[in-house]
């Protein structure tokens, strides 16, 4: 497990730990190079941000309900489909997963419309797993409307997606500014498709009867009701058969216009967008409404939405994949930080350029966030490269730290931005002391239980990731703990430690991303990390390590915590580990030093870290992620900062930094705040 490095500043270095010094020094400068050398001209960075294969799939059933059987591209999806299949015959939503019954069907669908039999023995192998998971009838609600778009299931089977729903005032409990931003971009374009219920007959041949273990024409509910006799789910499907029943009827007098304003705030929200929500699951139902309006195909905005999906599209060889979205705000951000850890000067070009490029990104106009917070400017950031309705706090939380690392937020072109953006993230917190990613007090936790909410990201609650990221990018500002929103932040933080030391990670894999992430905001607004909520997560964190020195973590440990902290070791995160326990104080420990030699022993000549396993989190057992990037930047801040803590130096020579007063007008955060200069 490696050595223990403990000395002071007076004691000599010994010859092993000179080498063992100017190993870590010359692995960091690797780390360095690599990194600006992934920089694109304009200034940004950007990796691939991959998924699983529903992406290439749904790409596939979209070009068929279009009408597009002989487009090249389903040939080229298909290929990366069949390099994907597992052995047993299925596809799952994460490396090494189990097989997963939705990925499943969506990915034999589209082989099938590529032209492969089910008398293949690839395909009977898929069609015994599906069938072994529960068949075709098992799949969420959005496998269904895909299902049904085909002719391959009634759309009685799908849950109900009332567009009466958006003439419903924001006073209603239920309305869809009470969802999650994500929710709510697809939620309105599908409800245009549920009133419309388009379908496109595919022929015999390309029917996935079979995957059905009842045939799909059997009246079935939309989701699996409870066996309690009264329950939420019980309710919301009585509701369902409700809405139904008034369809057949014909009893909808509100329809059309629903249609009309869910149309139109669509289209409102191309302006500042790389499509409706910049995100592919909406893009992709943005088309279908389009098809359903009867908006030609060589119309500019159907052209548009289409550009949108193919901006996404990876060729490689005779594969194509595709992106759920583009992930270069948070990117640029977090290279910008890397540069920084690894003694880049911020008044280098690279980073001038990676600062103007993401000042011009900044957030200018309300979006959907203003429905519920009212009073503050706009400004923050967002993840993708225009989606200007959808800030999040999460990348403004990252930039800002970005800004500050770098030396940048005392700069006059920084002033407003930043300014803007600490006040935006502040009036963003939740009454419960935490903040989520994209909404307020988005948390009415009955509404999960609507059959259309299977997805697993009906609301936006409070995260411990995140509240910690957001005091993590304050701290930079001023804040410390004694403040009022920092310290219900904190009360937020510790009433969500798990028994075992913890804290769960909400947007990466999983444990030790959400534990890494409150460690290092609890230190940063000066938090006491000899208290015990810290000891018991730095104690989780060294047992968890694995033999080799370093730390991993399957997304299965969001099916099963009992598997926390638990799988094979990825640079990622072991650099979370290494990150977490260097703020907690415990840089001369064993186990940071087996965790740096780690890192140090598996980096590639180019300067990054060779990572399979998806170690991002879209959707909890839903969707997962792998950032390709998240292997060059994160071990890079690890050992830089594992380097700045332990260097043989007898003293650092203090930088200026940035404060902020913290000066919020009596009763919360609407006032502003004043940048003061101080010496360390």
């Amino acid at each position: 497990m490696g050595h223990t490095l403990s000395r002071t500043a007076a004691e000599p270095v010994s010859e092993r730990d000179a080498a063992w010094f100017e190993e870590l020094a010359a692995t960091v400068e690797r780390g360095r190079t690599g990194l600006l050398a992934r920089q694109q001209p304009d200034g940004h960075w950007i990796g691939e941000l991959e998924g699983d294969t529903i992406l290439e799939s749904e790409f596939v059933l979209l070009l068929a309900f279009l009408g597009k059987l002989d487009d090249p591209r389903i040939k080229l999806a298909a290929n990366y489909l069949l390099k994907h299949q597992q052995h047993g015959g299925g596809w799952a939503n994460y490396t090494d997963g189990p097989a997963e019954i939705s990925v499943s069907v969506k990915a034999y669908l589209a082989l099938k419309i590529a032209g492969h039999s089910a008398d293949e023995p690839h395909m009977r192998r898929a069609a015994d797993v599906i069938r072994s998971l529960g068949g075709a009838e098992a799949t969420n609600s959005f496998t269904r409307f895909y299902l049904a778009l085909l002719g391959q299931l009634p759309y009685s089977a799908c849950a109900s997606v009332p567009a009466e729903i958006i003439l419903l005032p924001r006073w209603f409990y239920f309305n869809v500014y009470a969802m999650s931003a994500w929710s709510r971009t697809i939620f309105v374009p599908l409800s245009v498709v549920d009133a419309y219920k388009p379908v496109t007959h595919l022929p015999e041949a390309m029917s996935v009867r079979e995957l059905f273990l009842s045939p799909p024409e059997t009246p079935r509910w939309p989701a699996k009701p409870t066996k309690a006799w009264f329950s939420w789910t019980n309710f919301f499907l009585g509701v369902d058969w409700c809405f139904k029943t008034l369809e057949r009827w014909g009893l909808t007098p509100l329809r059309r216009r629903a249609v009309r304003k869910a149309v139109n705030w669509m289209r409102e929200r191309y302006a500042d967008s790389d499509g409706v929500g910049a995100i592919f699951p909406p893009m992709v139902y943005n088309v279908i409404v389009l098809k359903c309006l009867g908006v030609p195909d060589d119309d500019a905005e159907m052209k548009w939405a289409m550009k949108q999906l193919e901006d996404l599209c990876i060729y490689e060889g005779d594969t194509l994949r595709l992106q759920p979205c583009v992930s270069p705000v948070w990117d640029t951000a977090l290279s910008l930080i890397g540069t920084a850890d690894a003694g880049h000067s911020g008044r280098s070009p690279e980073c001038e350029s990676a600062v103007r490029w993401l000042l011009d990104k900044e957030v200018r106009r309300a979006g959907d966030w203003s429905k519920t917070v009212r009073d503050v400017e706009p400004g923050g950031w967002f993840f993708e490269y225009r989606n200007g309705f959808y800030p999040d706090t999460d990348d403004t939380s990252m930039v800002l730290i970005a800004l500050a690392r770098s030396g940048h937020s005392m700069r006059e072109a920084c002033a407003g931005p930043v300014h803007r953006a600490v006040n935006w993230l502040l009036a963003m917190q939740n009454r419960d002391g935490g903040w989520a990613a994209f909404d307020k007090d988005i948390d009415k936790q009955i509404l999960e239980r609507v059959p259309f909410a299977d997805h697993n990201a009906m609301l936006d609650p409070s995260c411990p990731d995140i509240t910690a990221r957001v005091l993590e990018a304050l701290s930079h500002y001023g804040f410390r703990v004694g403040q009022p929103p920092v310290d219900a932040a904190v009360r937020f933080i510790l009433s969500h430690q798990e028994d075992s030391g913890a804290w769960f990670g909400r947007w990466g894999v999983n444990y030790i991303y959400g534990t890494w992430q409150v460690l290092v905001g609890l230190h940063a607004v000066g938090f006491d990390m000899t208290a015990p909520v810290v000891r018991r997560a730095v104690r989780w964190l060294k047992e968890a390590q694995n033999a080799d020195g370093g730390w991993g973590e399957s997304c299965a440990s969001y099916d099963d915590p009992t598997t926390a902290g638990r799988g094979t070791s990825t640079a990622s995160q072991t650099a979370w580990a290494v990150l977490g326990l260097l703020a907690a104080g415990e840089a001369d420990s064993a186990e940071v030093r087996a965790g740096a030699e780690f890192l140090v022993g598996t980096q590639r000549a180019d300067g990054g870290w060779t990572e399979e396993p998806f170690t991002g989190t879209g959707f909890p057992r839903v969707f997962y992620l792998k950032y390709h990037m998240y292997p060059v930047y994160f071990p890079l801040m690890a050992l830089a900062r594992y380097r700045e803590a332990v260097k043989p130096q007898p003293s650092a020579v203090g930088a200026p930094i940035v404060r902020v007063d913290s000066g919020h007008a009596p009763g919360g955060p609407k006032g502003s705040y004043r940048h003061t200069l101080a010496e360390s």
